[in-house]
């Protein structure tokens, strides 16, 4: 019924994760192969292509359903529907930003303190050339493929980037001035397979499995046996994304106690629960949490 599209490159590995965790593994060949399956009776064609043109893709029809990251969308101006974002820019917890660097050195402070006829180079040209355009400056905009910091100074006078943290633009010399926009990873539809009852039904529920798998992530199942005197001062402890849940057990004065927590920090909170009295505390991963 749909057809997909998902990244190749950087964004591949996490989104192969997503995927898998929301029961929707996908199959191919190999780690090159470009045609894969999902054995899912709601997608009948799955292909990798890079993240720059599948919005493009997604919008002319030739997709039902792709992911990309708002920058390209940006970039390449595509009228797509968002059925919401679905990690950081890479498809991890870190939002991607789009950034305009100069060097150390110089006395810009902002996209105002450029001279027009400033040279920048970058692989989000569209993009730029707006920002550029809506604050006055009259830009030479060349488009790189690759090794963008490197240009400076000897070829261009600034550079527009991606980066998550600036570290690597700081190596290499670069001060960033402007952010031109944040990036996060989205699920984007055809806005006519959107439109389309039967088909929409399919997306809401690939939507429902993969946001699930996200709401998981990072997540553990805790259970955990406690005597009842000994109750107030384990829940006293106990983080829980609601109420736990505690049911009392066939025998005896113990009670069961289930609760979703954080996977960082449960290496101290078993040690924690164990002290106020809990007793025969498993620890089970998550892989989706549907709510």
């Amino acid at each position: 019924m749909l057809s997909l599209v998902l990244p190749k490159g950087s964004l591949e590995k996490q989104v192969l994760d997503l995927f898998d965790a929301a029961d929707l593994t996908v199959i191919r060949g190999g780690d090159r192969d470009y045609h894969a399956r999902i054995d899912d009776p709601r997608i009948d064609r799955v292909r990798f292509l890079r993240p720059q043109e599948i919005p493009t893709y997604v919008e002319q029809g030739i997709f039902d359903l792709g992911i990309s990251g708002r920058d390209w969308v940006t970039e390449t101006g595509a009228d797509v529907q968002s059925l919401g974002e679905i990690g950081g820019g890479r498809a991890g917890e870190a939002v991607v930003k789009v950034v305009l660097a100069v060097p150390r050195e110089s006395d810009w402070e902002s996209i105002k303190d450029l001279p027009d006829g400033v040279r920048i180079s970058t692989e989000m040209p569209e993009t730029t050339r707006r920002f550029c355009a809506e604050h006055g400056v009259s830009a030479k905009v060349f488009t790189s493929h690759g090794a963008t910091e490197a240009k400076i100074p000897d070829i261009v006078d600034a550079i527009v980037d991606l980066t998550e943290t600036g570290s690597s633009l700081r190596k290499a010399g670069l001060k960033v001035i402007e952010t031109l926009l944040t990036s996060k990873t989205e699920l984007l539809a055809n806005r006519e397979a959107y439109a389309d009852g039967d088909k929409r039904a399919a997306m809401d529920d690939i939507l429902l499995l993969v946001r699930g798998a996200l709401v998981a992530r990072g997540k553990v199942l805790l259970k955990l046996n406690v005597a009842a005197a000994s109750l107030d001062a384990v829940l006293d402890v106990l983080p829980a994304m609601e109420s736990p849940t505690i049911m009392p057990l066939a025998h005896g004065e113990l009670r069961a106690v289930e609760a979703v927590v954080a996977k960082q920090g449960v290496n101290t909170l078993i040690p924690s629960l164990k002290a106020a009295g809990a007793r025969d505390i498993l620890e089970i991963p998550i892989a989706k949490i549907v709510e």
